[in-house]
């Protein structure tokens, strides 16, 4: 089995940054991804994606990530099943990201000092494959 997502668009929101129970991050937020061709009348139709990051990557989007930035999400699609309270079915479609990159630079400054936005955390992983970006 393979389930893979890389994408590369636009941020809709600034990401919303939480912490779980037992102090764990999780950011949420929605990226307009053009799609790669036209539709009738000559126009890109755009998908919005939600996105979810944990951890590094989660606190990462939070402090550098602004909406506008364009960003690359390397990850998963995760599909989720629950009932709400009155008994209706409800889902989700969304991609829970392995690697967020800002692949431009802030606007505008953040804060009227000379802050640089800092290298991504570093990868986790068992795995001992070379990385397919060239970034490790």
């Amino acid at each position: 089995m393979f389930n893979k997502a890389i994408l590369v668009g636009r941020m809709c929101n600034d990401p919303e940054l939480r912490y779980t129970p037992s102090g764990v991050a999780v950011a949420n937020f929605r990226l307009a991804v053009d799609r790669p061709f036209t539709n009738k009348q000559g126009e890109r139709e755009t998908d919005f994606i939600d996105i979810v990051a944990w951890k590094q990557d989660a606190e990462f989007a939070a402090n550098y990530l602004t909406k506008g930035r364009l960003v690359l999400i390397d990850g998963r699609i995760q599909v989720r099943t629950w009932e709400t309270q009155d008994g209706q079915r409800r889902r989700s479609v969304e991609v829970v990201a392995d690697r967020v990159r800002g692949l431009d630079r802030p606007r505008e400054d953040r804060g009227g000092g000379a802050e640089e936005e800092p290298a991504p955390p570093a990868e986790e992983s068992a795995d001992s494959s070379p990385d397919p970006w060239g970034d490790q």
